[in-house]
């Protein structure tokens, strides 16, 4: 079986300590930091740039797991790439040439995922899952983090994990929102990774909480 990466979401954190946030991701023992990025069009708020993760690159060795939740996600692609970002991941439904996009993050050097909001079914990806290393599967409408999980959703996972192992594929399958110590339970049931947001940032202890969702 193979290890569940948890990647806690630095949405959750206290943004006056995002240096310190980091540093408790990493005595964790969590495997990836995610960076949700809002553009206030895709979605309502508006979270943060490139620059974030230009002065975070240097602070830790963790993969960075980046979630454009913007429009024209292309545009946005290089700033990313160049700043250290391992995984770009961007919104089916914000992209009008999904293949392209997926091919521009490969033309840097980066890792490619794509993401899909909880209205939007599998089956739209079915001809781009050949050409992406990763697919999130949001578990709320996404926007704002402390959100209660939609685990209708959950099926998602199970029908991905499914084509896979069907297609030969080997993307991972990444679920975020309202991921906790209970809803990690149902998400487990086929995804790589796990991003957590407040959770994680509330938790008393934080190590013990990466090994819970780990499973």
């Amino acid at each position: 079986m193979k290890r569940r990466l948890i990647a806690p979401s630095i949405l959750g954190a206290d943004f006056a300590n995002i240096g310190k946030a980091v540093d408790e991701i990493a005595a964790s023992g969590a495997d990836w930091i995610h960076m949700d990025v809002m553009d206030g069009n895709f979605v309502p708020p508006i979270t943060f740039g490139a620059k974030m993760a230009v002065d975070l690159r240097g602070r830790t060795a963790l993969p960075f797991d980046v979630h454009l939740m913007t429009r024209t996600p292309e545009n946005h692609v290089p700033d990313f790439a160049a700043a250290g970002a391992d995984y770009i991941t961007f919104h089916l439904e914000a992209a009008i040439h999904a293949h392209r996009v997926a091919e521009g993050i490969h033309a840097l050097g980066r890792k490619a995922g794509v993401s899909i909001v909880p209205s939007t079914p599998v089956s739209s990806l079915t001809s781009l899952l050949p050409f992406v290393d990763l697919v999130l599967v949001m578990t709320v409408n996404p926007g704002y983090g402390g959100q209660t999980c939609i685990r209708g959703c959950f099926s998602k996972v199970k029908e991905l994990s499914r084509l896979r192992l069907a297609e030969g594929l080997g993307f991972l399958v990444s679920v975020d929102g309202g991921i906790n110590e209970e809803t990690a339970r149902e998400a487990a049931a086929g995804a790589d990774v796990l991003v957590t947001g407040s959770a994680f940032f509330t938790a008393a202890d934080k190590a013990a909480f990466v090994e819970k969702l780990r499973g």
